[in-house]
């Protein structure tokens, strides 16, 4: 938490208190213009709140996108944004947990940055990180885990790597034309929170499909949807919603909702203990109830980001779907053996179903739908190195 404040303070940004809150007014602090931004968003999806403090605009997106692919920006010169968040896995890795510039191992896995703008809490568990300006500061400056490493010494160093590079010239004051010395950390956060911003998907076959392509899907996907949304299996519940999601927010809403879910993934000692470095919601609450909660995640572009879970423990949708089938983990043995199906603080809705061989299959073929091809080949996105 100190290091957390620290870094704030640094920004000169005001962190929220640590709140067990489920819903939230949408503040005034939110700006309504597009400025000259295009969303390329259609027309049945509202737009993402933006923060009057940092209106989107062409320039930062732009900016922000050469600064996600530069290593330049970490204390070691070793790593960027995008090698945890690679374009072709939805801006995931891969891995079961992120890996930081030097070496260290996050608790959790690398988050899927699709249609992060619509998340109203960031990261997988901390209620109180409402915006991108708020959390980017984490992985820049954090120190537990080290991800980019840039520590107070480093930081002018690593800002006179980025003043060095002739490109950044012209990339920053068009960003930021009223600033005298615009290479700051600031302009860096607010540059990246734009282009992270602007990651926005929403053309798979299941999006089609919706919109009237009636031949979007296959008829095993049709099957599929039909179980998706049924009682039986209950996904919906919690990944519904034109973000495929439950926690979502965006300009057309008066109040944001802030679920998070225990899924039985843990059950240590019979008591509904995590493992002390992963216990969700609890590590920020302490509330007892909060053990183990985290956000249901977006299912766009599912497909692509495997390992699932929060901790990357689960390594394909077949998996997915049998610890689902089961209603949680049974771990018999190790240090976090316990029977997750039973865990006292477990969601209502996982309890458990049936699927045959065949609804198993079309089921899987239904979240394949959520697969955006366009958005994780898209240029506009891509590492703006490899074509200058």
């Amino acid at each position: 938490m100190f290091t957390y404040l620290r870094t704030c303070l640094l920004l000169g940004f005001l962190v929220a208190a640590c709140k067990n809150e489920s819903r939230t007014t949408i503040h005034d602090s939110t700006s309504l213009e597009q400025d000259d931004f295009q969303w390329n968003i259609p027309t049945n999806i509202p737009l993402p709140l933006v923060p009057a403090s940092n209106p989107m605009s062409e320039a930062k997106f732009q900016l922000g996108r050469h600064l996600f692919y530069d290593k330049r920006l970490s204390g070691n010169g070793t790593l960027g944004c995008a090698n945890c968040h690679q374009q072709s896995k939805s801006f995931t890795d891969g891995l079961p947990k992120g890996i930081g510039s030097t070496g260290d191992v996050h608790p959790r896995s690398s988050m899927a940055l699709v249609n992060i703008a619509y998340v109203p809490t960031l990261t997988w568990a901390n209620p109180s990180l409402r915006q991108l300006e708020q959390q980017i500061v984490l992985p820049l400056f954090g120190e537990s885990p080290v991800e980019h490493g840039i520590t107070d010494a480093l930081r002018p160093v690593v800002l006179q790597r980025l003043k060095d590079e002739p490109r950044y010239a012209e990339l920053f004051a068009s960003a930021f034309p009223n600033e005298a010395d615009p290479v700051s950390v600031k302009s860096i956060v607010d540059a990246l929170s734009s282009f992270v911003r602007g990651l926005v998907s929403f053309n798979n076959p299941f999006d089609r499909f919706q919109r009237g392509e009636r031949d979007a899907l296959s008829d095993s996907m049709l099957r599929g949807r039909d179980l998706y949304f049924s009682e039986k299996l209950e996904c919906f519940h919690c990944h519904g919603g034109f973000n495929l999601s439950d926690s979502n927010v965006d300009r057309t809403m008066s109040f944001i909702e802030k679920p998070f879910h225990n899924t039985g993934l843990f059950n240590i000692g019979g008591n509904g203990a995590y493992p002390s470095d992963n216990r969700g919601v609890f590590q920020t609450t302490e509330n007892p109830a909060d053990m183990g909660k985290f956000r249901a995640v977006s299912l766009r572009n599912i497909e692509v980001t495997a390992p699932y879970m929060h901790d990357g423990s689960i390594s394909s949708l077949s998996d997915v779907l049998d610890f689902y089938a089961a209603g949680g983990r049974k771990i018999t043995d190790g240090p976090n053996a316990g029977d997750g199906r039973k865990n006292p603080f477990k969601d209502g809705f996982i309890s458990g179903f049936t699927l045959s061989v065949s609804e198993k299959q079309d089921v899987i073929e239904f979240l394949k739908s959520f697969t955006d091809q366009e958005f994780i080949a898209n240029e506009r996105f891509s590492d703006p190195w490899l074509n200058p």
